[in-house]
C-alpha cells in the first residue's frame, strides 16, 4: 500500500468538513468558506495521511 497526503478543511464558523486539493485550499484562503462565507486561515486545514490500495486509483493523482 502507498500513502497519500490529503488536505482536510474544517470551517471555523459553520464546522463543515471536506477533503480538498491544494488549489481549492488556496481558493478558500482567498475567498472564504463556500458554505457560509466566513474568513479562513491556515488553522482550518490539516494534512492527513491515508493508505491507498495498489488496485484502486490514487486519490493523490488529479484526474
Amino acid at each position: 500500500m502507498d500513502t497519500c497526503e490529503n488536505i482536510q478543511f474544517v470551517c471555523p464558523a459553520c464546522t463543515r468538513s471536506i477533503e480538498i486539493t491544494e488549489s481549492v485550499r488556496d481558493a478558500l484562503v482567498e475567498s472564504g468558506c463556500v458554505i457560509c462565507g466566513a474568513d479562513v486561515d491556515d488553522s482550518a486545514f490539516a494534512l492527513e495521511k491515508t493508505a491507498q490500495r495498489a488496485s484502486s486509483p490514487s486519490a493523490c493523482d488529479p484526474q
